[in-house]
């Protein structure tokens, strides 16, 4: 006989750890979280530079997808977390909110209840930020939010020299003012005390004790089940066989922007023609789960520099050392976040708003720069991402059974504005590379290349090294019109007791890293589905 739940949340990533927090908040409320990969135990996971083992194909920690780029591009491979924090436990650590503008689109777009108003507030209610309570930042949430930790002469010249271009220096790059006109400084990040501090640390660490929460490990769900339309049951599998847990109220989605439309179809909702072309009986014929796919096209301009790169503490004797800094001490170089300065610019003065983010991260890679290889001699890295990306890829499924993974096509560059914007972001990098105060640190441009000058040849450059940002979103945009997958409400159209919550549910990328707003939406989604404002409980 299979247990029952209140709710089943799948998939304890980002979203996840917050819903079973704020769900397992009511003594009365049982839930079952379920994820498919292993705890986030793993000393790597802890320590933020681990990143460099984690963010590898075949590591357990991580999902690996082998995504089509676009027309003219190779393929790339796609790394999702697969643990206990999801991707919040893999990540860059990277702390960006987006822009008060990206929620109030969601709003105009017929997404009642998903502006700044509503959104800015649960950021403040899950900050605890090192910088202290602003109007727009908060003091006293779960999730601990500090800045990189010490000054550096390189980062501090970068800052300068994007202050020559116009670009205003910042204390706080999630600020209002930051992220509507401009700003630059050191990097906001998910960690405290030299460690990783994820969703997984702040929302479900806390409660895991609580007896009416269950949480289950590498466990893979195949499928949802339905009486009628109302979703009653999920089919699992894991190593002791095949089980099913039936839920009195509702399943929550939480899997991310490839695995929830791929779940979704699987179980009988989305594109009718391909559910019958793969012998999957349609429940609800959705033609948009998993299309809108929105993803940010990552450049990294790479440049050989004469002090500052942090190249020799990542092998070798410079690697042992750096590691014993962080176990005796934690600090030094592994404990930065993935970048560390960075901000929000205009390429073009005219804009109403900046439209790339930049990050600054003080190493190269060896080769041209797409793998996890760190350069020998010394080098820095200034890449940076289009904000607001247009082209839309889609996930679908190739076949019935669960363990196949899905067909996935970003297409970038694919929207006119894309390509325009990719020029002038490479042109607005070079600019910054010219500036008086970088002679003395920047000795020559190793990736793309000085070569790289007109337009044809930074587009052909973006297809060559261009690549996910990680933040690949909108697969199951919510929406008032009838074509959107989720109502504002963030339920499944067309059957009952189902909800998706995570990245997917946007129904365009906000403007900058995901992880944040991936939280912020689970805030929300449990006001929605509760009745209670943003409140959460350690106890």
């Amino acid at each position: 006989m299979s247990k029952i739940y209140d709710y089943i949340i799948i998939g304890a990533g980002s979203s996840g750890c917050v819903l079973a927090n704020r769900l397992s908040a009511d003594s009365r409320i049982s839930v079952l979280l379920i994820e498919s990969g292993p705890d986030h135990t793993s000393p790597l996971i802890a320590m933020p530079r681990g990143i460099g083992k984690l963010l590898n194909p075949g590591n357990p920690h991580v999902w690996s997808y082998q995504a089509a780029r676009g027309e003219g591009m190779t393929d790339e491979q796609w790394l999702k977390g697969k643990t206990i924090g999801g991707s919040s436990s893999v990540n860059g650590m990277v702390y960006v909110r987006g822009t008060p503008a990206d929620y109030d689109s969601w709003e105009a777009q017929g997404c009642t209840g998903w502006g700044w108003g509503d959104m800015g507030r649960q950021f403040v209610a899950l900050e605890d930020h090192q910088l202290g309570k602003g109007k727009w930042r908060g003091v006293g949430g779960p999730l601990k939010v500090t800045v990189h930790p010490t000054r550096h002469a390189l980062c501090d010249a970068i800052i300068s020299a994007a202050g020559e271009l116009g670009v205003a220096q910042t204390d706080d790059t999630n600020h209002v003012d930051s992220v509507l006109h401009g700003g630059f400084g050191y990097q906001p990040q998910t960690t405290w005390k030299g460690q990783r501090f994820s969703a997984a640390k702040a929302f479900l660490d806390p409660v895991r004790h609580r007896p009416n929460l269950t949480v289950m490990t590498d466990t893979d769900v195949q499928r949802i089940v339905f009486d009628k339309r109302r979703a009653s049951a999920v089919q699992v599998s894991n190593s002791d066989g095949k089980n099913r847990f039936e839920v009195r109220r509702e399943v929550m989605v939480c899997a991310g922007a490839i695995e929830s439309p791929k779940l979704l179809q699987l179980s009988g909702i989305g594109p009718a023609g391909l559910l019958n072309s793969l012998g999957i009986e349609v429940l609800q014929d959705a033609p948009d789960v998993g299309r809108n796919l929105r993803e940010h096209v990552y450049m990294a301009m790479q440049y050989r520099v004469t002090s500052g790169s942090f190249n020799h503490c990542f092998h070798g004797v410079g690697l042992l050392g750096a590691v014993a800094q962080y176990f005796l001490r934690k600090k030094g170089p592994m404990t930065h976040a993935a970048h560390e300065a960075g901000g929000f610019i205009k390429t073009r003065p005219e804009l109403d708003l900046p439209d790339a983010q930049i990050g600054v991260s003080l190493y190269s890679m060896d080769g041209d720069g797409n793998k996890v290889a760190i350069d020998k001699q010394p080098g820095l890295t200034i890449g940076g991402y289009f904000l607001r990306p247009q082209s839309q890829g889609e996930v679908r499924i190739r076949s019935a059974n669960p363990s196949v993974p899905p067909q996935i096509n970003a297409n970038y560059l694919s929207a006119d504005i894309d390509r325009s914007s990719a020029i002038a972001l490479f042109r607005w990098f070079r600019r910054l590379a010219d500036q008086p105060v970088l002679k003395s640190f920047l000795v020559g441009e190793l990736t793309p290349g000085p070569g790289v000058e007109s337009d044809e040849q930074i587009l052909a450059a973006f297809r060559r090294f261009g690549q996910t940002a990680f933040h690949v979103s909108g697969t199951c945009r919510m929406g008032s019109d009838s074509a959107s997958v989720l109502d504002p409400q963030l339920r499944v159209r067309g059957v009952e007791g189902l909800r998706v919550v995570d990245t997917s549910v946007m129904p365009c990328l906000v403007s900058g890293n995901t992880n944040a707003p991936a939280m912020a939406i689970a805030m929300r989604a449990a006001e929605l589905i509760t009745g209670k404002s943003s409140g959460i409980t350690t106890r």
